[in-house]
């Protein structure tokens, strides 16, 4: 399989954590509640958090603060399709396919629900052929590129067809919710709106470099699904983190790496490029900790997550497509996510 065009989509409205604070400030959630939640806040949101702005599918900061379960629907029912179809778009013009050359997408979503979904929404927007194999995953938070990806490979190495369109889109501002929980407080402070996209083929372009896939494994340990994970709340998804998931992530992903690499006869050194999926700044600090990385190692996902925040399941697009365009150098690349589950996935690319 080949990875044969990326394409990525934010909203327009660019909010720094700044902006953030002042809107929570002003906003009537401020007195709801408790004084170390207000510290909580100020703290993650005035020094240095590893995310400096995000993108979020709001005329308003003032929008974001209210919080039912109708708004959110409509929130995420308005610009998620928005969002994958953009996303879709791009990575179609990159691979220079027309979009009736799709013969299956793959949609991953976690921040709503929508019946029918998303896909068929995807589907309408670009002009997908109507006998296109459609499918939407869901629940698998901000690791869902991965299996996402897995299935595209799974359908290309079954002869389903020669192209995949593989989508992740997550809204999370549809998936707000606030309380006195320092997890939840500090979610509200790194999640971003955005939707990723690649286009996966049996055979490389003609041209232009390759992304080749050339191996992959996950992990997942139901024990630990408590440490990070939505539960549903007065009809709407409330977010839970804890302090282990740092820890969590690293550990996990050492383990698929060591996998994957010892299978292919690799090292870590022999890695050009990390493509990370970067839960926060903290995460990001505890894999290079844990891999033993030089801190340049991980800029791509430092960078997009500087900008952008956490963009959960579409967050390792935009790592991809920042390596690609600052013409990272070819050889072995490692594309990892991880999130709910808890959940790691890692796959080897060779790209040349």
């Amino acid at each position: 399989m080949h990875l044969r065009g990326i394409g990525t989509a934010t909203p327009a409205a660019r909010y720094t954590k700044a902006e953030c604070l002042d809107a929570f400030e002003r906003s009537e959630w401020f007195a709801r509640l408790d004084p170390r939640s207000h510290f909580i806040a100020r703290t993650v949101l005035q020094r240095d958090n590893g995310i400096e702005a995000r993108r979020l599918a709001l005329d308003s900061l003032a929008e974001v603060f209210t919080i039912d379960p109708n708004t959110l629907a409509r929130r995420f029912l308005a610009h998620a399709p928005v969002l994958a179809a953009q996303a879709a778009q791009r990575a179609l013009a990159a691979a220079g396919l027309a979009p009736r050359a799709i013969d299956a997408v793959v949609v991953s979503t976690c921040t709503g629900y929508l019946c029918p979904g998303l896909s068929g929404h995807v589907v309408e927007r670009l002009g997908l052929r109507a006998d296109v194999q459609a499918f939407d995953l869901v629940g698998q938070g901000c690791a869902a590129a991965l299996p996402n990806l897995q299935l595209g490979r799974a359908l290309l190495a079954s002869q389903a067809g020669e192209h995949v369109l593989s989508v992740c889109v997550e809204v999370s501002s549809a998936a707000m919710y606030l309380d006195d929980d320092p997890g939840v407080l500090i979610s509200a402070c790194l999640f971003g709106d955005g939707a990723g996209a690649a286009v996966l083929s049996r055979e490389p372009a003609a041209d232009g470099r390759r992304i080749e896939w050339i191996d992959s494994t996950s992990l997942i340990d139901p024990t630990q699904r408590e440490a990070l994970m939505f539960e549903q709340r007065d009809g709407m998804l409330r977010n839970v983190l804890t302090r282990a998931v740092p820890g969590l992530a690293a550990e996990h992903a050492q383990r698929v790496l060591e996998t994957v690499l010892g299978r292919a006869g690799l090292r870590p050194a022999d890695i050009g490029a990390w493509i990370m999926h970067a839960g926060g700044r903290d995460v990001l600090l505890a894999l290079e900790r844990r891999l033993e990385l030089d801190p340049q190692a991980l800029r791509y996902s430092a960078a997009m997550l500087r900008e952008y925040g956490n963009l959960s399941s579409a967050f390792v697009y935009f790592v991809l497509a920042a390596a690609l365009a600052d013409a990272a150098p070819d050889g072995w690349w490692w594309l990892s996510s991880f999130g709910a589950g808890f959940a790691c996935h890692g796959a080897l690319l060779r790209v040349h």
